[in-house]
């Protein structure tokens, strides 16, 4: 070690900290992960937000990209106690008016979601069955940084379809209501206008996941895989330092190299801090997103879905036509509140009894807002519950309410309540948090970024800490 107490020292202890953390440390260095708060994870923590032992995700819920992830899967989480719920359907989408409560289903079997989309049931087959096929010969890509891809033909084919809007991709590929909508309820967690380029990619990637592994959820909250992670991290020689906030870079343990998980904001917060004042300025030019207005649910029962398809699903997006979403999505990133806002809804203990300590049930819920935008959307969150199931409102017991001040609170890499670590257009999307061959580089050879404001982005899936850690060590070590 030399003049070193540890090779690498990781500050924050997000998804991403904590694989840049367990990488170096399977490769033989010495490291230690800082962390601000008393619990490890960031954004991803399961905690009593409405009754006793009733268990609420704060942040991420259902995590098929976590479930997927290429470094996760090297790892022996199960053996830390990890253990997956499936739902019987991935996520389900409302479609019509409050009088038909229609609804349509994206299952992990293709052939059982193409059924449903009457005109386009054979385009959605053949386009879906060459996206999971090409999956694993483009994923290493695509959660990656720019470079030259290993399987050049396959990554075009995808890179045509995810360049695009996802208007554009509708209109081209879809001639049913059906299939619009079901697309744009995925593509709409993207927080991005549904007409901006790349806006595609998002609803490709996420029903390929839906697809390969049927998105899972962890068993007892999504706070599951971080202590999986940490238990994994600690088992293998890693450190922990808890209750610690660097406010000074002089406050950072003696160390080569040290791995940041935060977004720009928070980095440029940091008193001394050795960066040059042109790699600063870059950075604080880094935009961030539409944010999140968030809500948790006691209830006395299962959410009423009307539709028995909605009833079935582990997510459910809420957004009455394809026009709707698109609508909800423009209004919000022109700076406004929309009436009828698309609602991703997650009801975990439909599938997991060890969320509630006797028949209850747990509900976790969001729309999207403007960065920053404080106002209370119980109201409009809870009407469009209401439109696909009827008398909702009357089986609640607790709710618990979260908006874009309190959710930064509580994490501060939610900037604005953006909960993609900086918005992801096409602007920001491969160049993210500056245009830089690596990304996770800084203006000081020993600093190093591995938050969601580096490729690939937003998402629990510790892929922007595998790629910086690789980084490090290859400049280091």
């Amino acid at each position: 070690m030399g003049k070193y107490d540890y090779d690498v020292v990781i500050v924050g202890s997000g998804s991403n900290g904590l694989a840049a953390a367990i990488y170096l440390q399977s490769k033989g260095l010495k490291t230690i992960v800082v962390e601000k708060e008393s619990m490890l994870g960031g954004a991803t923590k399961t905690t009593e937000l409405t009754l006793p032992g009733y268990k609420h995700d704060v942040g991420a819920a259902v995590l098929p990209m976590a479930y997927s992830s290429p470094f996760f899967q090297q790892l022996p989480l199960e053996d830390f106690g990890l253990e997956w719920i499936y739902p019987e359907i991935p996520f389900a989408q409302t479609l019509g008016n409050s009088n038909n409560f229609g609804a349509v289903a994206c299952y992990q079997d293709i052939d059982k979601t193409a059924a449903q989309l009457g005109a386009d049931e054979s385009t959605y087959r053949k386009f879906m069955r060459t996206r999971i096929e090409d999956w694993p010969l483009v994923s290493n890509d695509i959660l990656a940084p720019i470079k030259i891809p290993e399987n050049p033909l396959q990554f075009l084919d995808f890179g045509r379809s995810a360049i695009l809007s996802a208007r554009t991709f509708t209109r081209l590929k879809f001639k049913t209501e059906e299939s619009k909508v079901l697309f744009y309820g995925a593509a709409a967690h993207s927080t991005l206008p549904l007409n901006s380029t790349a806006s595609a990619s998002f609803g490709l990637v996420l029903m390929i996941m839906a697809h390969l592994n049927g998105w899972p959820f962890p068993k007892s909250g999504a706070g599951q895989i971080i202590e999986a992670l940490a238990k994994y991290y600690i088992h293998v020689g890693g450190e922990v330092k808890v209750n610690s906030a660097i406010e000074d870079f002089n406050q950072i343990p003696n160390s080569k190299v040290q791995v940041f998980d935060l977004t720009p904001k928070q980095l440029l917060t940091i008193k001394s801090l050795p960066l040059s004042a042109l790699y600063q300025k870059r950075l604080s030019n880094f935009k961030y997103g539409a944010g999140i207005f968030k809500m948790d649910w006691a209830l006395r029962a299962p959410v009423p879905f009307k539709n028995k398809i909605l009833r079935k699903a582990g997510t459910v997006h809420i957004g009455f036509s394809s026009s709707e979403i698109e609508n909800s999505e423009k209004i919000v990133n022109q700076g406004k509140l929309p009436g009828t806002p698309y609602v991703l809804l997650v009801q975990p203990s439909v599938f997991d009894h060890s969320r509630t300590p006797d028949s209850g049930h747990t509900v976790w819920a969001y729309c999207h807002v403007p960065n920053g935008n404080t106002q209370d959307c119980t109201k409009i969150i809870e009407s469009q519950i209401e439109r696909a199931a009827p008398g909702f409102g009357k089986l609640i017991l607790k709710r618990h309410l979260m908006n874009t001040r309190q959710l930064e609170e509580f994490d501060a890499n939610l900037v604005g309540g953006d909960i993609n670590g900086g918005k992801q257009d096409i602007t920001q999307l491969f160049t993210r948090p500056v245009a830089k061959l690596s990304p996770y580089k800084t203006s000081n050879n020993n600093i190093y970024i591995c938050s969601s404001s580096t490729p690939p982005g937003g998402g629990v899936h510790g892929m922007a800490g595998f790629n910086a850690a690789k980084q490090v060590l290859k400049d280091h070590f």
